[in-house]
């Protein structure tokens, strides 16, 4: 589904990413560890488009798209969730789930699954999303992502500051989504025992290049808790 060969990127002189390769299949989650400012972000973030690549390719459902703006992006099929949730505050939770069917016709309805995977935001249809806690505001940008139904998902540390009962509730959807084998997650994260938990395959970053890589099941074998260790 994705397919990333040698990509690099640049704020100012800095180099961030460094000839980075990653592949994500259906059916699959493969997680992206390292410690801070390895540029595990600003990958996300180039492979949505935020932020320019400066060289390399971004192959999506057999289609190159390192020119695609994120609105193209989007259209296409690829969700993401940024770190820090992003989510609009002044909005309700049914206006920011809204927000993620912003491409579709207006009369497209808020898919009920969501309520399903999140049976928390049924019942704050009309609260604002600044009013939620952050837990509730996770499960809100993920649902958000989730609405336009992408085939693949990126998530940017969906853990941090979450309390430990809807870190369980999130990765219980994360595997759900991913064994339905319609969709490929990557996922960003710090949390080691979170990620191998969810891990098909994994991704270790130092210093925006990829330092290893392998499959999930071998995480421990592999040593990667050390090599994430700070």
């Amino acid at each position: 589904m994705l397919n990333v060969k040698n990509i690099n990127q640049y704020y100012g002189g800095s180099h961030i990413l460094r000839d980075v390769n990653l592949t994500a299949e259906l059916g699959k989650v493969t997680v992206i560890l390292g410690r801070n400012g390895v540029g595990k972000t600003t990958l996300l973030k180039s492979l949505m488009g935020l932020v320019p690549i400066k060289t390399g390719s971004i192959e999506f459902d057999g289609k190159p798209i390192q020119n695609a703006t994120p609105y193209e992006r989007a259209r296409a099929g690829i969700g993401f969730v940024p770190q820090g949730r992003e989510i609009f505050g002044r909005l309700t939770v049914e206006e920011n789930l809204r927000m993620g069917l912003a491409y579709k016709p207006a009369s497209t309805p808020i898919p009920p699954e969501l309520f399903e995977l999140f049976p928390v935001l049924k019942q704050m249809l009309q609260r604002r999303g600044g009013d939620l806690s952050g837990g509730q505001q996770q499960q809100l940008a993920i649902a958000r992502a989730l609405a336009a139904g992408p085939k693949l998902l990126m998530l940017d540390e969906p853990t941090e500051g979450i309390q430990p009962s809807i870190i369980k509730d999130i990765g219980r959807v994360i595997r759900m989504l991913a064994d339905r084998g319609t969709m490929a997650i990557v996922l960003v994260e710090q949390y080691y025992d979170f990620a191998q938990e969810l891990a098909d395959n994994y991704v270790v970053m130092e210093r925006g290049a990829v330092k290893a890589q392998g499959q999930g099941a071998h995480m421990e074998a592999d040593g990667v808790r050390q090599m994430v260790a700070i």
